[in-house]
């Protein structure tokens, strides 16, 4: 067992026995299950939509050397700048040059999980450069030093007196604030560090090759202001965003809105071709797109795990989950949670140390049924599991126990030997896993098998 799946045993343990953490989610979920129903009925064909886009995400993914190259030389075209980065630390260091270059004392961030994945926050406070979360959620995470809890709603296991106490503790303001109250006690706060910051930090949703453009969807506005407020704009996005054509956006932003919060369309989306030009009075002077790899080009080699990189971070996954809804975002101690975190994180790291998440699984399938783009995620979950033991990563005495079970099917005799005690030890006590959390099972003294037997030679004689 690696330090990581014990730390993940007890965490997720802990949490699912918190009565109040379930309350706080399955009423946040509730909420998002009431509209996502709705939003779904501006689909004439909802099926054909989503096999629609998955295949456009084939398509950009078979052809992804080519898409990339068009976008960089489109958006170069345009006074933009590319960087290509291989891993986390190419990115960061990528990013503290420009910062260095531009005299940055703070940075503005908006819509990247990819800055979470690389930890950039952490990396800019250690070279004495303030990064600022500026979406609301992550704002409050921020505050109370702690990662993401989900992919779209990064504090959706908080609950209002939860916000209220954290802006207590780190704002000074006063404890029985309204939401309204506390979302406008945030806007003054972050008013002040647009103005201040040198550089702007978003993620993309989605890269367009075509135009050499990248969109940003959001309900804030905050990216808006992250990407034009200060003189320079760094885009950090992974590899596997691009998307052939502008007009594709007709069919994933709908998708990508329902699917991730139940609105026919966000309120704010966003396409971006370059820095400000000659003709344009607002924007930056420049800007920047970091095109990141770490480890996305290693999952690309297996075709079937490809898949999983059609994913369009909507979260619908999770909140589907009854596995992530019962032991929480945090549980999972990866950027991405939920099913498509336990498919992607083993193949992005490292499948020895993190194989157990894709254990994590229920394999109802129901991540599979709501996906926006339909990956077949609990599929790509049994393709790891296969995928550990196949290179060797299972653990020994899982390997010992499937060679004693196969050997039990394939030999009825086999199954046969020793009494019901010896069969109860060996079960209520070899394999703990089980009865950890079970009352012990109970052989019978004689199996089916014998019984039948015994049947026929009865009537024989």
């Amino acid at each position: 067992m690696t330090k990581f799946s014990a730390s993940f045993k007890e965490k997720s343990s802990f949490k699912a026995a918190d009565m109040l953490h379930r309350k706080t989610i399955n009423y946040n979920i509730s909420k998002y299950n009431a509209v996502v129903p709705l939003g779904k009925k501006q689909f004439s064909d909802l099926e054909f939509a989503r096999e629609k886009a998955k295949s456009i995400k084939w398509k950009a993914l078979e052809t992804l050397d080519v898409q990339l190259e068009r976008f960089e030389k489109q958006f170069i075209a345009r006074g933009g700048k590319v960087i290509w980065a291989e891993n986390a630390d190419q990115a960061c260091e990528a990013i503290l040059k420009i910062c260095r270059e531009k005299g940055c004392k703070t940075l503005v961030k908006s819509k990247s999980m990819v800055t979470e994945e690389i930890h950039l926050n952490d990396f800019m406070e250690k070279h004495g450069i303030e990064s600022v979360e500026t979406d609301l959620g992550e704002y409050i995470q921020q505050l109370d030093n702690e990662p993401p809890y989900h992919i779209v709603t990064p504090a959706m296991h908080k609950s209002k007196e939860d916000v209220a106490r954290v802006f207590h503790e780190h704002l000074d303001t006063p404890l029985d604030l309204s939401p309204e109250e506390m979302t406008l006690v945030a806007r003054e706060k972050l008013r002040k560090k647009y103005t201040d910051a040198e550089i702007g930090v978003t993620g993309a949703n989605f890269i367009i090759s075509e135009t050499g453009s990248i969109a940003v969807t959001e309900n804030e506005g905050n990216a808006r202001l992250s990407a034009s407020w200060p003189k320079t704009h760094i885009v950090i996005t992974g590899i596997e965003k691009v998307i052939p054509s502008l007009q594709d956006l007709a069919l994933f932003w709908p998708l990508l809105s329902t699917f991730g919060t139940g609105q026919q369309l966000t309120v704010y989306n966003s396409i971006i071709s370059g820095p400000k030009q000659s003709r344009e009075e607002n924007g930056p002077d420049e800007m920047y797109v970091i095109l990141l790899d770490n480890g996305r080009t290693n999952v690309m080699q297996d075709p079937v795990a490809r898949e999983s990189l059609y994913c369009i971070r909507c979260g619908a996954c999770l909140n589907a989950c009854p596995v992530y809804k019962n032991i929480g975002g945090h549980s999972y101690e990866t950027t991405y949670s939920g099913p498509i975190g336990s498919v992607i994180t083993p193949n992005l790291k490292d499948m020895g140390e993190w194989k157990h998440l894709s254990h994590a699984s229920s394999l109802c399938g129901n991540c599979t049924e709501v996906c926006a783009v339909k990956i077949n995620l609990h599929e790509l979950l049994l393709h790891n599991r296969r995928e550990a033991v196949r290179t060797g990563r299972g653990e020994m005495l899982e390997k010992i126990a499937w060679a004693a079970w196969q050997q039990g099917m394939l030999h009825r005799a086999v199954m046969n030997l020793g009494n019901a005690k010896i069969k109860n030890w060996m079960v209520n006590r070899m394999f703990k896993g089980w009865t950890n959390t079970r009352a012990d099972l109970q052989f019978p003294e004689k199996s089916f098998n014998q019984l039948w037997k015994e049947k026929m030679e009865a009537e024989k004689a």
